[in-house]
């Protein structure tokens, strides 16, 4: 493949693994250790993910089990919790803390596919962005290295046929979610 075309096909791969990352702190009314990736505890005045202070654990189908190794921190990762505004309320029992997550309504879950689409529909315009940016590129770099018009035209097909790869895998991954997340 063109080392031209590389570049493009990373930021178009780049694209949609953020949009599977934003996928993943999307809730779907089961437990998922995921959700909390983003929290960062304060610890030792050092921002610190979650993931390095406590063990995370999953003991039932809707609840999350969060074990400090020091219990000096169940306040501050209670705190961090709330702050992340994940819309779960932490319960501390003195050794653990628990999250529930609470059965999602029908509503809540058509919100919630609308959210999943609405982010689908960014990462795919971000990928068409993409495409744009590469045959700007190609038809410059096509006037400056006097390269022949059907080898900027086969550049231009190139990354049309990584823009459809892309713009199909983020469509499975809409259905997919949303699949996840109507399912009850």
């Amino acid at each position: 493949m063109d080392e031209k075309l590389k570049v493009f096909e990373d930021k178009m791969q780049k694209s949609y693994n953020n949009l599977l990352e934003e996928y993943t702190t999307i809730r779907a009314g089961r437990a998922n250790p995921h959700v909390l990736d983003k929290v960062v505890v304060d610890y030792y005045g050092a921002p610190t993910p979650l993931q390095q202070v406590a063990n995370i654990s999953v003991p039932e189908a809707r609840m999350i089990q969060i074990q400090p190794w020091e219990s000096s921190l169940l306040k501050d990762i209670e705190k961090a919790i709330l702050v992340a505004d994940l819309g779960l309320n932490p319960t501390n029992d003195g050794k653990v803390i628990r999250l529930v997550f609470p059965e999602l309504t029908e509503e809540r879950r058509k919100e919630l596919a609308k959210d999943v689409k609405k982010h689908g529909e960014n990462a795919k315009v971000a990928i068409r962005n993409i495409r744009r940016d590469a045959n700007d590129s190609f038809k410059k770099y096509g006037k400056e290295a006097d390269v022949s018009e059907d080898e900027v035209k086969e550049l231009e097909n190139q990354a049309q046929k990584l823009t459809d790869k892309y713009i199909a895998e983020v469509d499975k991954a809409i259905e997919a979610k949303t699949q996840e997340i109507l399912t009850v």
